[in-house]
């Protein structure tokens, strides 16, 4: 090829021109870049498309111009087959790269107008996952696509891409069993877009774990439990088994909490230092106290208190200071009152 360009003053014109075409997309992608950085900084949406397809632009700018370069040049120059197809698939490369960062650029843009690190942040959990999940399932499709277009460029592969091509098109025809459990979860991710069974920092029980949903990708949700494990698990499983979802409608719980004192003891002290602890603490929202007898056995009587807050983080640490201080209530007004074992006396011997 190097002695085609020593020989062919055709092939030197058209590099020439190629790099020429090259360096002038540059400019046009830095200027523009300027233009439209000005433009956009009012918006945090076209902000952050315009910062996420900063590389992609800057490498398909390029190789559009130096495309258009090699398609215009002579079809009897040696070589050029193959220099277009390479330079098609470079840009086929970059221009799914620059619609998978452009998704990325518009999820990040969205979430960051709705921050979820706030008191009531209901309603910015529900944007978040909606655009994180749509978002991946579209960069997935997107990736498909791209594959598919660039395999229908070598004819001996054209059926297989086309294949690919129209399965991303469709999302749910399964090309064969080795597909199936990518389409399914992709197919579930967007189930749980639309009808939010679970958002982002949704307080969960799965298979008896506690835990908040940390990540939703495009085949699995990250449940980050209180002692910080984590817990991978799979969209598809959230569509098909029961789960508890405790801030599905708003993260206000009522938590409760058991002792067992003797038959003995006046319930009636307990339940107004249980009212004065509970009001004492800053976790109680004021919503709902109660404390009744609710079961006797044959050797106890159980006492059983509910309190409010305004999650299950404060409610847990709520129920521990009740839980302390009754036992110490107990212990130092009524120690004679906890549960006892008594073992009849025996009668006196004869």
């Amino acid at each position: 090829m190097l002695q085609h360009l020593e020989q062919d003053p055709t092939w030197m014109l058209t590099l020439v021109t190629a790099l020429v075409a090259a360096l002038g997309a540059v400019a046009v992608h830095v200027a523009g870049r300027a233009v439209l950085r000005r433009m956009t900084r009012h918006s945090i949406v076209l902000t952050a498309m315009l910062r996420d397809t900063e590389r992609a632009g800057a490498l398909l700018l390029p190789l559009l111009a130096m495309q258009v370069v090699w398609g215009a040049a002579p079809d009897d120059m040696a070589y050029i087959r193959v220099v277009r197809h390479v330079n098609g698939l470079l840009l086929l490369a970059a221009a799914t790269w620059f619609a998978i960062r452009a998704i990325s650029g518009l999820a990040e843009g969205v979430i960051s107008r709705h921050p979820i690190y706030i008191e009531d942040n209901l309603q910015a959990r529900r944007i978040a996952t909606q655009t994180r999940v749509l978002a991946r399932s579209g960069m997935v499709v997107i990736l498909i696509a791209g594959i598919a277009m660039a395999l229908m460029t070598f004819p001996g592969a054209r059926q297989l891409g086309a294949s690919l091509l129209a399965s991303a098109g469709v999302l749910g025809i399964i090309g064969g069993l080795a597909a199936k459990p990518v389409f399914s979860n992709l197919i579930a991710g967007l189930q749980l877009a639309l009808a939010q069974p679970i958002r982002l920092d949704d307080v969960l029980i799965v298979n008896g774990e506690w835990g908040k949903v940390e990540e939703i990708t495009g085949t699995y949700v990250v449940l980050k439990i209180w002692d910080e494990r984590r817990l991978i698990v799979p969209l598809t499983w959230f569509i098909e088994n029961p789960f508890q979802n405790w801030t599905r409608t708003g993260s206000e719980i009522i938590g409760t909490l058991f002792m067992y004192v003797d038959y003995l003891c006046p319930v009636e002290p307990i339940r107004a230092e249980a009212q004065r602890l509970a009001e004492a603490a800053a976790e109680w929202d004021r919503r709902v106290f109660n404390l009744q007898v609710t079961d006797v056995t044959d050797r106890a009587v159980q006492l059983r208190v509910i309190v409010s807050s305004r999650d299950a983080g404060r409610n847990f640490d709520l129920r521990c200071k009740l839980r302390e201080g009754l036992l110490a209530f107990l212990a130092r007004e009524y120690p004679q009152n906890l549960p006892q074992f008594r073992i009849p006396a025996l009668p006196a011997p004869p």
